[in-house]
């Protein structure tokens, strides 16, 4: 194996351990948010990882920009839906009590209400 084959495979590794914690976390943390942050940041570093070391492995192909195109998109479209599903939850006040200590949206909803 070469050099870049172990980065590879190391990246690779990595990613996949931070997605596996992440969907462990998911299955055991208490409330929504705390479910909606291991969904978010944890796995999308994971996704990232992997493709990284997806497009070291190869390097040369055409396939490459695909896998640019995949990073990108996850990374654009992760946060809006980390920020709708957390808007939602507050809405339906499936936090826990005491979880948030400055409550700014909670004053916006009153006030569009």
């Amino acid at each position: 194996m070469t050099v870049w084959q172990w980065i590879s495979a190391v990246l690779i590794l990595f990613g996949a351990t931070l997605a596996l914690t992440a969907s462990i976390a998911i299955v055991r943390f208490p409330d929504t948010l705390t479910r909606m942050h291991a969904a978010t940041k944890p796995q999308v570093v994971g996704l990232i990882l992997v493709l990284e070391g997806a497009a070291i492995e190869l390097v040369g192909h055409g396939n490459v920009w695909a896998l640019v195109l995949v990073g990108l998109f996850t990374l654009i479209t992760a946060p809006v839906v980390a920020h709708l599903i957390s808007r939602t939850a507050y809405r339906e006040q499936r936090h826990r009590d005491g979880l948030l200590t400055v409550n700014e949206l909670g004053d916006t909803i009153d006030s569009v209400d």
